[in-house]
């Protein structure tokens, strides 16, 4: 129990310096060693999962445009539990923290979902973050003017186990590109990718937004295509929630996938004023954001978030053709969609 109480330290440790910190929720939120890897926190009356019991939701996200539906948080005042945000730098940190119990839930690529399943780590897909969102950038010099330019160049991406290397790899392969051979593909936190790309370090990234349109506002990179046109409709991020807390507080997850869906609506409907309320979330400036949303429209959308076979199928198979992983998991097993259609409803 030492050990496992001190791995959660460190992980809530590593998100409050990387990733600027743990936002504060509604209400009082849980501190790291409140409750056993894995284990639901409440407070109120009552223990466990038994009715009026309030549980401490701490979800995991990441500053992406992906993630935007968190504004959410905000918009909401919830009955059944304290929702905490908690903002990671990178998808290791997050997928830590999953994987340990020091959050509750997290939006999470759907490879590293699928990926932490295979690991037995008890969790479901309960909501879709989003559908599309991302974009290959390139440095911003003609030497790079389409995708063939990339052999024998660096080309971030943010995790192996990330729905950006099943992008990068479709659209290269497409090209006749080997990509193990022909181009370099290494792991690197979103955050440092604009950074890396100024200085010389890659010679593009794929990720998700809002960092190619920052690259291109700030003049360094140029986007060269759009994730909608490599794997039209894709998903790339759902929201995993722990076994044990929908089993036990199936109406606190019910709350919270409709405050998401809610919010999804509210980009589609209203993204100028979207975007003003994700800079508490996202740390980015909004005219960015707003950029993203709607230049061109379709670049992120936020509409049929329902999670489906279909889809997770799809990025199943995508992950056994390129190598990201042997084995397959029942999804059927992985997926819940209750929450999702009711809110939709």
């Amino acid at each position: 129990m030492q050990r496992r109480a001190f791995l959660k330290q460190s992980v809530i440790a590593a998100a409050a310096f990387a990733g600027g910190g743990i936002l504060a929720g509604c209400g009082v939120g849980n501190t790291a060693g409140g409750a056993g890897a894995g284990s639901t926190a409440v407070t109120g009356s009552g223990t466990g999962g038994h009715s009026g019991a309030k549980l401490n939701f701490k979800l995991g996200y990441l500053p992406l445009t992906d993630h935007m539906t968190i504004i959410g948080h905000g918009q909401t005042q919830f009955q059944h539990a304290h929702v905490e945000p908690v903002k990671f730098a990178s998808w290791a940190e997050l997928s830590e923290a999953l994987k340990a119990g020091v959050v509750q839930g997290a939006f999470a690529l759907t490879p590293i979902g699928i990926s932490l399943r295979q690991k037995g780590v008890p969790i479901k897909a309960v909501f879709l973050g989003h559908r599309n969102g991302s974009a290959l950038t390139a440095k911003n010099s003609p030497d790079i003017a389409q995708v063939e330019d990339f052999i024998g160049k660096t080309i971030a991406i943010p995790s192996r186990f990330s729905t950006h290397n099943i992008l990068i790899r479709k659209l290269l392969a497409e090209k006749g590109i080997q990509a193990d051979r022909d181009v370099k593909l290494i792991d690197m936190a979103p955050p440092e990718m604009v950074n890396a790309l100024s200085t010389g370090r890659v010679g593009g990234f794929i990720v998700a937004e809002p960092f190619g349109a920052q690259a291109e506002k700030q003049g360094v990179g140029k986007v060269l295509t759009l994730s909608k046109d490599i794997w039209p409709d894709h998903i790339c991020c759902a929201v995993n929630v722990q076994e044990e807390v929908i089993a036990q507080h199936p109406e606190a997850v019910e709350e919270l996938v409709a405050a998401l869906t809610k919010a999804a609506a509210f980009i589609e409907g209203n993204p100028k004023e979207a975007a003003a309320l994700s800079v508490k979330y996202l740390g980015q400036k909004a005219e960015i954001i707003e950029h993203v949303l709607t230049q061109p429209k379709g670049r992120v959308t936020f509409t049929d978030l329902t999670p489906n076979m279909a889809d997770f199928t799809a990025t199943q198979d995508y992950m056994i053709q390129f190598g990201i992983t042997q084995e397959r998991i029942d999804l059927q097993q992985y997926i819940d969609d209750r929450f999702a259609r009711k809110a939709k409803a």
